[in-house]
C-alpha cells in the first residue's frame, strides 16, 4: 500500500488532476549564481597588504632587470586590486582623504590606482598630490640603473605641447647624436626650436595620424632608426635641415662644470641634472672634489632641470656644499608618515629615526664608507626652474634648516616636499606619497614651491635672490646666460636684474609619448625623477 503522502507526491509530479493535454513539467530549478571568489569589499575594513602582495593575474617568471628572481604567485586582478587599496591604507600620507572604492569594480590595477590619492589642493589651488603615478616594474628599474635609452642625447623643453606647439632644446649630451658637428654646425643646440619632423609641422599638426608621426621621430623605440628635422636655432631668423640617426644615450648626471674666476674670488659652477641614477652619487662627488681643488669660494649649483632623484645622494650633495662644522648634529629631514603611523615607518618598519647628512659613499657608485669632500660654504646659489623639484628642493630645505644662505635665481620650483618608496606588484612599480620632509628646524611646508625675493608671486616660500626667466639664447655656463648672470650679479652687488622679467610656462610634460593632438602629454620631462624623491638605498 503507497502512504498517502507518497501518492500525492507522484501525482503532482505526474500533473494529475489538471483537465486534459499532455502532463505538465514543474519549473526548472534555475542555476545559483557563482559566488565570487577572492577577497570581499567592506567599506572601511582592510586586511593586510601582505596577504594580496604578488598574487597576480599574470605571473612573470625568470630573472628581473637586476637579475633578481621574480616572486609571483598565480592570482588575480582582483587580488592586485585589494593590494593597491590595503596599501596604499597602510602606507599613503593621507589615508584618511582616500575615498575606499569596491576594488571589484575596476578591471585594470592602473585605473584603480589612479582614484586612492586625496583630491584636496594647496592654497594656490593645485593639486595637493600632484606626483601619483605608476610605470612598468623594467622601464624602473632600466632608469634607476641608468641603462641606456634610444634617443639623440637632447633633452627637450616644451614652452607649449598645444597648437603654437614650441619645443625647444634645453642641452645636449657630449659625445651624441644631438651634439655631432657636421660642416662646423652642432646637429642641436641650446634653444633650437623644432619646426618639423619628417616632413610633418610639429607646430601645427592637428590629426592623430600627424601625431604619431611626431612622436615617433621625436622618441625613436630603438637605437639606428634615421629621422628629418627641420629645425630653427636661437637667435636666428634662417631654418636648417638635420638628419638624426638614434642612439642608445646614457644621460650624465653632471652634464657640465666650469670655473669662473672673478675680482672677489673664484666661483665654481656645476650643472646636475639628476640625483636618480646610481652613477649620480660618484658624478656629483667627483665635481664638488674638483671644485674644493680649484679653491672656489663660491658655488652655483643649476639645478634647473633636476626633478629629483634618490634622497640619500640629495644628504650626500647638501653635506658636500656646508661641511663637517655646519652639518654636525644637524637633520638633514625628518620624514613624517600619516598619523597611523606613530613613530615607525609604515614601509620599512622601522624606527622613523632623523635622516642625516651623509658624509661617506653609500655604495651607489662610491665605495661604501669612502669619505666625500666638502666646500665647507656658508651660502650657494641655486638656479631653478618649474622643473626643479623634490630632491632638489630638499637640498634646498636641509641647507636652510642649517642657516645656510640659500640663493635662488629663477622661477618658481615645483613644489614637493614630499615623497615615496617605490613599490613594484606583478610588473607595475607604484609611485604614491607617503611622506613629507621637514628640515632641521622642523620646516616642510612648501607645497606651492620656493621663490625669489623679488617675485611678484602671490604663493611660495620665499628665498633670497632674483626672478629670473630661463634663456634659451645662451648655453648653459655661459657667463651671459641669464640666471648665470644674475648669480655673478647679486653676487657681486647684492642687486637682481629690473624689473623681474616675467616667466613663461613651461610643460612639465615634454618627452613622453603620447596619441593625442597635445603632444608629449605623458609622464614627466626625462624620467621618473624628474619630478620624484626616491628612499632607495644600495642593496
Amino acid at each position: 500500500m503507497i502512504a498517502p503522502f507518497l501518492l500525492l507526491t507522484i501525482l503532482l509530479a505526474l500533473g494529475c488532476g489538471q483537465s486534459g493535454g499532455a502532463p505538465t513539467r514543474a519549473a526548472p530549478i534555475p542555476t545559483p549564481t557563482p559566488a565570487p571568489t577572492g577577497p570581499s569589499w567592506t567599506s572601511g575594513v582592510y586586511a593586510s597588504a601582505s596577504q594580496f602582495k604578488d598574487r597576480c593575474q599574470t605571473v612573470r617568471t625568470g630573472v628581473d632587470f637586476e637579475g633578481n628572481p621574480f616572486i609571483d604567485r598565480p592570482g588575480s586582478t582582483v587580488e592586485e586590486n585589494f593590494w593597491l587599496r590595503s596599501w596604499t591604507q597602510e602606507t599613503y600620507l593621507w589615508n584618511t582623504e582616500v575615498i575606499d572604492r569596491d576594488p571589484r569594480s575596476f578591471n585594470n590595477p592602473i585605473a584603480y590606482f589612479d582614484v586612492l590619492r586625496t583630491t584636496a589642493t594647496t592654497p594656490s589651488g593645485k593639486d595637493k598630490d600632484d606626483f601619483h603615478f605608476s610605470q612598468p616594474t623594467d622601464e624602473f628599474l632600466r632608469e634607476r640603473n641608468s641603462a641606456p635609452t634610444s634617443g639623440y642625447g637632447a633633452r627637450l623643453i616644451a614652452l607649449s605641447t598645444t597648437v603654437p606647439r614650441d619645443f625647444r632644446v634645453a642641452f645636449t649630451e657630449a659625445n651624441s647624436p644631438a651634439s655631432t658637428v657636421i660642416a662646423g654646425q652642432a646637429n642641436f643646440m641650446r634653444g633650437t626650436k623644432i619646426l618639423e619632423v619628417d616632413g610633418v609641422d610639429l607646430v601645427n599638426a592637428n590629426t592623430n595620424a600627424q601625431i604619431d608621426i611626431l612622436n615617433d621621430g621625436l622618441f625613436p623605440a630603438s637605437a639606428g632608426e634615421q629621422h628629418n628635422f627641420l629645425v630653427q636655432d636661437a637667435g636666428s631668423a634662417l631654418t636648417r635641415t638635420v638628419m638624426m640617426i638614434s642612439a642608445d644615450i646614457t644621460p650624465k648626471p653632471v652634464n657640465r662644470t666650469s670655473v669662473i674666476a672673478t675680482p672677489t674670488g673664484d666661483v665654481g659652477y656645476i650643472l646636475f641634472n639628476t640625483f636618480s641614477p646610481f652613477a649620480s652619487e660618484k658624478a656629483i662627488a667627483d665635481a664638488i672634489t674638483a671644485m674644493k681643488t680649484s679653491g672656489v669660494t663660491d658655488l652655483v649649483l643649476d639645478l634647473r632641470y633636476n626633478g629629483g632623484g634618490l634622497l640619500a645622494v640629495a644628504a650626500q650633495l647638501g653635506y658636500m656644499v656646508a661641511g663637517d662644522v655646519r652639518t654636525s648634529g644637524k637633520i638633514y629631514e625628518q620624514l613624517q608618515f600619516n598619523a597611523a603611523a606613530g613613530n615607525r615607518n609604515p614601509v620599512t618598519g622601522a624606527v622613523n629615526d632623523p635622516f642625516p647628512f651623509i658624509d661617506t659613499g653609500l655604495g651607489f657608485s662610491l665605495p661604501d664608507g669612502a669619505p666625500l669632500s666638502s666646500l665647507n660654504l656658508s651660502r650657494v646659489f641655486i638656479l631653478t626652474t618649474g622643473g626643479t623639484c623634490s630632491a632638489s628642493e630638499s637640498v634646498m630645505n636641509a641647507l636652510r634648516g642649517i642657516d645656510v644662505e640659500v640663493i635662488l635665481i629663477g622661477n618658481r620650483t615645483c613644489g614637493k616636499p614630499f615623497g615615496f618608496y617605490p613599490q613594484d606588484n606583478c610588473g607595475e612599480t607604484y609611485y604614491t606619497i607617503q611622506f613629507r620632509g621637514v628640515n632641521d628646524k622642523g620646516f616642510g611646508d612648501y607645497a606651492d614651491g620656493f621663490i625669489a625675493g623679488n617675485s611678484n608671486a602671490a604663493f611660495g616660500v620665499r628665498a633670497p635672490g632674483c626672478a629670473v626667466s630661463d634663456d634659451f639664447d645662451h648655453a648653459l655656463g655661459d657667463q651671459n646666460e641669464a640666471l648665470l648672470a644674475a648669480a655673478l650679479q647679486y653676487r657681486q652687488t647684492g642687486a637682481c636684474p629690473t624689473p623681474p622679467p616675467a616667466s613663461p610656462k613651461i610643460s612639465t610634460a615634454s618627452v613622453a609619448k603620447a596619441g593625442a593632438p597635445a603632444l608629449a602629454i605623458g609622464k614627466p620631462v626625462g624620467d621618473i625623477y624628474e619630478t620624484n624623491r626616491d628612499m632607495t638605498m644600495p642593496n
